[in-house]
């Protein structure tokens, strides 16, 4: 891990294209940054990375048990839209 010190408006470049700038500093335990990286580089919280890698593990892992074990497949006597319907929707 790089540890850099910098104060308020002072800035860190990422490579060529992501600017990470102190915003400010509020007493001795909070520090306010800005990011400027291009659209094509997601930039999040670590708390909101992790949901999102965890999300997209859970949606992986049930794939591939829906694979493994595929007990509720349509049956003949169903149409397909009737058994979407009866899937569980997205939160």
């Amino acid at each position: 891990m790089l540890v850099l010190s910098r104060q308020k408006d002072e800035s860190i470049m990422i490579g060529d294209e992501v600017k990470i700038t102190i915003i400010d500093v509020r007493g001795h335990n909070k520090v306010r940054i800005g990011i400027t990286a291009p659209k094509h580089i997601p930039v999040h919280r670590r708390e909101i990375y992790d949901a999102i890698k965890k999300k997209e593990v859970d949606r992986a892992e049930k794939e591939r048990s829906e694979k493994q074990n595929p007990i509720n497949k349509p049956s003949d006597h169903h149409s397909e839209s009737e058994w979407e319907e009866t899937l569980p929707q997205p939160r």
